[in-house]
């Protein structure tokens, strides 16, 4: 059994490898792939649906992993605290839009789905109650922009209902359905979405993802041990 996990940003994943005995196995197309350790991988793929498609690909083809877990920030939909973990159930791509042919907001050809459900979601909330991790879970859009408060955010949430938005994990999901790997995400709210909700929060990336990732290992080991 074999996970990766999948990140954005270098520094998303700079707290995982200091805390680890974690060691760069190579780096292709600009793609860092670390081993965490046996049977765990860990990669920083990009920003970006494109990115995040490119490097998914690249590391099931050099090393067929089982499951792979996403983790990073996004902003929430939600009127929840700054740092909430959320446990996707399911992905869209918000800025997917070929309505002009016919078809439903949203939908991705070739595959003909809106809707990407995330794996064993039931084993996840178990595994996370095991370890006492205090979540909420939800429905993650995806689009190729850093998304703020205004008339772009209010239509996504109007249209797909999702808690979160980010850039990354839709695109992981539609790469994992083809290469038929489970997939999973686990993310931490950064800010807030909606025009409502004028409350300003500081957010410390580092110290969110510092948070993030001691939870995101053990649950990593507990999925490998129960798959």
């Amino acid at each position: 059994m074999t996970i990766a996990l999948a990140y954005a940003m270098g520094g998303e994943i700079e707290s995982l490898l200091k805390s680890t005995d974690a060691r760069l196995l190579e780096t292709v197309c600009g793609v860092p792939i670390y081993e965490i350790e046996p049977g765990i991988l860990a990669y920083a793929g990009g920003i970006g649906k494109v990115n995040a498609a490119m490097s998914a690909q690249l590391v099931i083809d050099r090393y067929h992993p089982d499951w792979i877990v996403n983790a990073g920030v996004a902003g929430s939909f939600l009127d929840v605290p700054i740092g909430t973990v959320v446990l996707a159930s399911s992905f869209v791509q918000h800025d997917v839009d070929t309505t002009a042919m016919g078809d439903p907001i949203g939908m991705v050809s070739t595959v003909n789905k809106i809707e990407f459900p995330t794996d064993g979601l039931e084993q996840a909330e178990a595994i996370l109650d095991r370890l006492g991790v205090e979540y909420i879970t939800g429905k993650v859009a995806t689009g190729e922009a850093f998304m703020t408060r205004g008339e772009r955010a209010d239509f996504i949430r109007r249209t797909f209902a999702p808690t979160l938005c980010e850039m990354e994990g839709g695109a992981i999901a539609q790469v994992c359905l083809r290469n038929a790997a489970k997939y999973t995400a686990l993310k931490t709210v950064s800010d807030r979405l909606t025009t409502e909700l004028n409350k300003e929060e500081y957010f410390n990336y580092g110290e969110a993802m510092e948070k993030l990732n001691k939870i995101v290992l053990p649950f990593a080991q507990a999925l490998k041990s129960e798959s």
